[in-house]
């Protein structure tokens, strides 16, 4: 039985897009994912140049490739846009619709030739996630999803996990938050699993690949985003680390921790923040 609450009928018609303009968005989403998977790939353990952002936040060639093709493909004047690689332009703010992007999220194992990295692709309704597309384009796990439309793995239906309880639940998690210490009061309790992109560990999560993926720790929009949708479609539940449903294209992106779980484990996940 899941302790996650379902999602208010209010905020579900709010957050509701044209069906028709859904399925065009997602046909779009997945395509443009493909194509910037496909240059990610091409620059894999090959030569780019890095530059550094900001401790552990590298960007290569392999981002701004992405970024450009992800932007031929899908901005449009009528909906925003936010890409953790563009300058950000405050009409954004003014559009009920808008794009979140990371063109290549996991860029640090990107370079260290960690193939735990995605191209993220989310979509917002009214401050609603209501698609998302993760492409992992070495693996080549494409993780698609949409409000009231389910999720997908590489095309094939996929599922959170029916799995109850904190005790023997897989948690993805950050291996420097791993080395930290920061999951090591739990460790007799979970198995957890490190992965690198911040997205990735949500497809993990939405594909019944592990119960669950958490931090206190601030993230971007853009990092959540896509994932938040996917989760969500695939019948779990995704929150801050308050409990509270994310509000996405603000003034300010960065988001007060990230729950994602199944949602039969969420209460519990949420506690250990506490």
């Amino acid at each position: 039985m899941s302790d996650s609450k379902p999602v208010p009928e209010a905020l579900l018609d709010e957050a509701r897009l044209d069906e028709a303009l859904l399925d065009e968005a997602l046909a779009a989403a997945r395509a443009a994912a493909l194509e910037a998977g496909a240059a990610i790939r091409g620059y894999y353990q090959d030569s780019y140049t890095v530059k550094e952002k900001g401790e552990d936040n590298p960007l290569t060639d392999a981002d701004l490739a992405s970024d450009r093709i992800i932007a031929g493909r899908l901005k449009r004047e009528d909906w925003g846009w936010l890409s953790e690689e563009s300058v950000d332009d405050p009409v954004r703010l003014t559009r009920d619709t808008a794009w979140i992007i990371d063109p290549l999220d996991g860029t640090k194992e990107f370079t260290l030739g960690i193939p735990e990295f995605v191209v993220s692709i989310g979509l917002v309704h009214r401050g609603r996630a209501v698609l998302g597309v993760l492409y992992n384009p070495i693996t080549e796990e494409l993780f698609a999803g949409a409000l009231g439309r389910g999720a997908t793995l590489n095309g094939v239906s996929c599922r959170v996990s029916a799995h109850g309880g904190l005790t023997g639940a897989r948690i993805v998690c950050s291996r420097t938050e791993m080395k930290k210490g920061m999951f090591a009061a739990w460790t007799d309790r979970v198995e957890l699993q490190p992965v690198g992109s911040v997205a990735y560990k949500f497809g993990r999560v939405a594909a019944g690949q592990a119960e669950a993926t958490f931090t206190p720790q601030p993230r971007n929009e853009w990092d959540i985003c896509a994932g938040v949708a996917v989760v969500l479609a695939a019948g779990g539940n995704a929150t801050n680390r308050l409990g509270e449903a994310y509000v996405f294209n603000r003034p300010n992106p960065l988001v007060d921790g990230v729950c994602a779980t199944n949602g039969s484990v969420h209460t519990e996940i949420l506690g250990l923040m506490a």
